[in-house]
């Protein structure tokens, strides 16, 4: 009896590991460029089910590249974002539907004022799963008839994502009156 009431706290234990050893590993990846990387974040960090980001640059063809090296537009990478979501909060599909109603996916190597490759629409997609998904919502925006333009929106297999410099993280949560061209567009969900 008393072996029994020493393994009872063990046993117990144990039987939490997996709930708590689950908690992270149930939160899923996605990877998004479009436009100036401050504003896509300000944004996506405000949908329930993210748990957070960072903005970096992805697609280009130079290790660790800095902010003056990818504004330039030579190393073609993009200015994006690194979201770690919940996929019972918000799916895969629906953060993909959020984002091409903050940005113009009409637009190619551009939103608004900023101009270049860095700014252009690209999913950089993880896995297979992802890649169907991210084809699927392409097609359905270009059928939605909601933008004033043809989609330009492209899907790639994602590479390394380089963080960008610390005073790009939450931008403007730092800085609430810096430049931003992203805005919530009902009109454009589809």
């Amino acid at each position: 009896m008393l072996k029994n009431l020493l393994l009872f706290p063990v046993l117990f234990l144990a039987s939490l590991a997996p709930a708590f050893a689950s908690s992270s590993a149930r939160y899923e990846t996605a990877i998004l460029s479009g436009g100036c990387f401050w504003g896509v974040q300000h944004l996506v960090d405000q949908v329930n089910g993210v748990v957070s980001s960072r903005v970096g640059y992805i697609g280009g063809n130079v290790d660790n590249p800095t902010y003056e090296m990818v504004s330039t537009g030579l190393t073609n990478h993009a200015e994006a974002i690194e979201i770690t979501f919940d996929p019972q909060k918000i799916s895969y599909e629906g953060l993909l539907k959020f984002f091409f109603t903050i940005h113009d996916p009409t637009t190619l190597n551009r939103q608004e004022n900023d101009v270049g490759t860095q700014y252009r629409s690209e999913i950089f997609y993880l896995d297979e799963a992802q890649k169907e998904t991210a084809l699927l919502v392409i097609e359905k925006a270009k059928k939605s008839r909601v933008f004033n333009g043809a989609v330009v929106t492209k899907a790639s297999k994602a590479g390394k994502f380089f963080s960008a410099e610390g005073y790009h993280q939450k931008y403007l949560k730092k800085n609430p009156y810096g430049y931003t061209c992203h805005h919530i567009r009902e009109e454009w969900k589809f």
